[in-house]
């Protein structure tokens, strides 16, 4: 007996787009989720039917998928074409490339984690620090003179 209608929060979780069902409620709760062309939030409890298009925005991109049938478990990964097609407009997907690259170029320096190169550099820097010629072998005569 197939389902008619399944509530979308189990639906993105079933087809592998969220990690967790609790993910994706909660994605559902804070408007991250639309269907069609409105940009209105759904509730989790929403139900879909096949035929439907929902959005999704998952920063910087909003994915767009057409469902094509129906599950409440959960997928394996090769299952999921069946359920679903992906009509995320090509530009989006451009967006998310774009990002992917600025994220390694146009990261500060003294910003997050130390690059290979940079922790090297570190490296060398603290072990010269500590070779060169600082001599702090302090006499223990010039203490006793003062007393």
């Amino acid at each position: 007996m197939a389902k008619s209608e399944v509530r979308i929060d189990k639906w993105l979780w079933a087809v592998r787009i969220f990690k967790t069902r609790t993910i994706a409620t909660e994605a559902c709760k804070k408007g991250r989720v639309t269907m069609g062309d409105s940009q209105v939030a759904v509730k989790p409890s929403r139900t879909i039917k096949v035929g439907d298009i929902i959005n999704v925005r998952k920063p910087p991109v909003t994915y767009s998928f057409r469902v094509l049938a129906l599950t409440e478990n959960r997928l394996g990964a090769k299952l999921v074409p069946d359920y679903m097609e992906n009509i995320t407009p090509k530009s989006e997907l451009d967006l998310l490339e774009i990002v992917k690259i600025n994220g390694f170029i146009d990261r500060r320096k003294g910003l997050g984690r130390p690059t290979k190169r940079e922790g090297r550099d570190l490296a060398r820097f603290t072990e010269e620090a500590y070779d060169s010629t600082w001599d702090f072998d302090f006499d223990d005569d010039d203490f006793d003179d003062e007393e």
